[in-house]
């Protein structure tokens, strides 16, 4: 569990069209994610965007511009951790920006019994 204290957060802003080996590179982050311990992280696919080259990607285009939407991977872990990942995270991206932020975790509380109100 992710303590309480000084943290890392990354944020990965990708194409969800953008390919990999197999399928697509916002796929391979997530599981590459996950297979490295990394303890949470979530995926955003944006409603509409546009990149360096400023053409507009809108959710429900008839063309290729509906498919090729901006998602975002975010996560935070410990600066450690951040480190022994982030060589081949950072090579993993092949289209796309990478950022860091420090941050600090204040609260990090897991239940196995959900409550209901």
């Amino acid at each position: 569990m992710l303590e309480n204290g000084p943290a890392v957060k990354v944020t990965i802003h990708l194409n969800r069209d953008t390919g990999a080996k197999k399928g697509f590179l916002v796929d391979d982050i997530f599981a590459f994610l996950r297979r490295s311990g990394i303890q949470g992280a979530t995926m955003l696919q944006a409603y509409a965007g546009y990149g360096a080259r400023r053409q507009p990607h809108t959710t429900g285009a008839g063309d290729v511009a509906g498919l090729h939407l901006p998602v975002i991977i975010y996560f935070t872990e410990q600066q450690q951790k951040v480190d022994v990942i982030l060589d081949e995270l950072l090579s993993m991206v092949t289209h796309g920006l990478v950022e860091a932020h420090p941050t600090t975790v204040l609260r990090n509380v897991s239940s196995s019994s959900k409550v209901i109100s």
